[in-house]
């Protein structure tokens, strides 16, 4: 850790007394988050925030005039963590502009290459990320009355997973030396295995094309598969009742902490795993075979559903500059007036947006982040969706749609029962992910558990697809294509931390306009055009402070939550800013244990 002093920027007025604190970078793959926050220590709560990208990509300027045959290798380079959803979704959106289909075992091959996905990032995040912000170091620097609870509170489910109390499970996250966080680096690897197997390399597939993959089905592929998700799902049936456990006692150990990262309940789900054999990708048909993807696309606000239809999904998305450092594309016209089916696109939909960039200085007052703020009209509002960090919105749409009914998963309409089948050391266990009260950090990082266990549950379920199509002889995995020379298409799936679209425009049989959308922009937005925050900024912003540390030693620990809750990508390194006379330059590892600073 070093120091420098800066100047004394606290103002005090009434009963406020608001000094101004920053974490910039928090950084993974896609751009340089920042936030910036005014917090009120006498009230202890966050009274302001804003949320900064100093990051430009350019994806899309640059696909401008690209064979579309190259979309997903190329965009599948816009993350170095989860560039394989952006292949899959740039196969989707090329299925469409080409016409094409995937055959059923390319469908299974691709769906177990993404669940294996699912299952690597959500795992390594929450073991090797996420454990550290609750750890016994972290709980002991940040809430020592907390840890002193947790010594003496036993843990509801150590029949399960072993651990008598729950600081017992603290002392387990600690980073490097913790039991849980070695067994989710050892689960990393299998998981990659998984991957591989199926889409070639980790994380830019290298058997992936519109159409299907390039990967030849056997028996062998499945059963080499399968060996190493059972031992994921083991593990898995450990995993969940211990999380429960954990984030159960921080509702019980401090009163109020449900607030923590709250905000209203505007989530958005894509869709994701097609359903093998039902999607033809024509547009005219998309809200049937979106319908029968096995994760729901869905709009919920305030806990409701609004839509599970993909064109109305599509027909609603917005690009607004917000307060972002780009020139505005209205002059230029649209490139595409009428979706296929005749319907209305507005200037501000994907299709027709452009990224101007003009740099300029940041003011939270005007302009101040690469970010643009894409938000779905209802008609009426400009909604600033989140994704819960991708599993919160995934299981929210899918109960409530109560489409989703395998031999391992079954949608109830406000619960999921995940059922994983009997392995060499454990019987069948079955889970329920339920509707929960609040849009929280808590319940973000909860989602992320349950969602493991329902990606392997799918898994297992595909397996067994890809099994009998093997027996049946239909192992044919890709079709055949030729690029038109004019279409619109659009590719929906999730990313592992949430909604993700590609929209293509082709004229002349180049790419006219190429806009790939995934959850960051949608989760690390700033304020819009009509003043309203993005996500991080909305559940940053007014959240209670619990941490017991005064302005002097303030880690910020309830704020990460909140910010890490949406798995806002790997962080490597953390400038913290204290108005208060000092700024801690604290440098990460990548695995962001609390007190390793250099």
């Amino acid at each position: 850790m070093t120091t420098r002093e800066v100047p004394y920027t606290a103002a005090e007025s009434g009963r406020e007394q608001l000094v101004e604190m920053a974490w910039d970078p928090i950084t993974r793959i896609v751009g340089s988050l920042g936030i910036y926050t005014k917090i009120d220590f006498r009230q202890k709560r966050v009274a302001e925030c804003h949320s900064t990208s100093s990051v430009f990509r350019g994806y899309s300027v640059f696909m401008r005039g690209k064979d579309p045959r190259d979309a997903h290798f190329i965009t599948s380079r816009i993350c170095g963590i989860c560039g394989d959803n952006h292949a899959a979704c740039s196969v989707y959106n090329q299925n469409m502009a080409y016409g094409i289909e995937n055959p059923p075992m390319g469908e299974v091959i691709m769906n177990l290459g993404e669940a294996a996905e699912y299952m690597f990032d959500h795992n390594i995040f929450q073991e090797n990320l996420v454990a550290v912000d609750y750890c016994e170091k972290m709980v002991r620097e940040t809430n020592p009355s907390v840890w002193e609870k947790a010594k003496q509170t036993p843990a509801p489910h150590a029949d399960i997973h072993g651990y008598r109390t729950i600081a017992d499970i603290m002392s387990a996250c600690n980073p490097f030396e913790g039991e849980i966080t070695r067994r989710g680096l050892e689960l990393s690897r299998l998981t990659r295995e998984m991957f591989c197997l199926m889409e070639g390399r980790h994380v830019h597939p290298s058997t992936l094309y519109p159409g299907g993959v390039g990967t030849v089905a056997t028996m062998q592929l499945f059963t080499d598969y399968l060996s190493r998700l059972l031992k994921y799902i083991e593990w898995m049936k450990v995993c969940v009742p211990l999380h429960d456990d954990l984030f159960d006692f921080f509702y019980e150990a401090i009163p109020g902490y449900e607030h923590v990262g709250e905000r209203r309940v505007l989530l958005g789900c894509w869709g994701s795993l097609y359903h093998e054999g039902d999607a033809d990708f024509k547009y005219k048909h998309m809200n049937d075979w979106g319908k029968k993807m096995y994760v729901t696309p869905g709009i919920i606000v305030d806990g409701k559903l609004v839509t599970n239809e993909l064109v109305d999904i599509n027909l609603g998305m917005r690009i607004l500059l917000g307060s972002s450092y780009y020139a505005d594309w209205e002059e230029q016209g649209k490139l595409v007036d009428k979706d296929p089916l005749g319907n209305t696109v507005d200037i501000r939909h994907p299709w027709n947006a452009h990224q101007i960039p003009v740099p300029q200085k940041r003011d939270f007052g005007s302009r101040y982040s690469w970010v643009m703020s894409p938000r779905w009209f209802d008609g009426s509002n400009y909604l600033a969706l989140d994704t819960g960090g991708g599993p919160l919105a995934r299981l929210w749409s899918t109960a409530l749609s109560n489409l989703v009914d395998t031999p391992y998963l079954k949608a109830s309409g406000n619960t999921i029962k995940i059922t994983l089948p009997k392995t060499s050391l454990k019987p069948e266990v079955t889970f329920e992910w339920k509707i929960p009260r609040w849009s929280n950090a808590i319940e973000r990082n909860r989602a992320r558990t349950y969602f493991q266990a329902y990606a392997a549950a799918l898994a297992m379920h595909f397996v067994e697809v890809g099994i009998g199509f093997v027996g049946k002889g239909e192992t044919k995995t890709w079709s055949d294509f030729k690029v038109p020379k004019e279409a619109i298409s659009v590719g929906f799936t999730e990313a592992v931390r949430g909604v993700l679209s590609h929209h293509m425009v082709i004229k002349d049989g180049k790419i006219e306009n190429y806009q790939p959308w995934p959850p960051t922009p949608w989760n690390a937005n700033p304020r819009d055009n009509y003043g309203t925050p993005g996500p991080y900024e909305d559940a940053v912003q007014n959240t209670p402070l619990f941490e017991e540390n005064g302005p002097e030693n303030f880690k910020g620990i309830d704020i990460m939550r909140t910010v890490r809750s949406f798995d806002p990508c790997l962080p490597c390194g953390v400038h913290m800013y204290l108005g208060g006379g000092k700024t801690i330059e604290r440098v990460h590892t990548p695995f962001g244990a609390p007190d390793l600073g250099q």
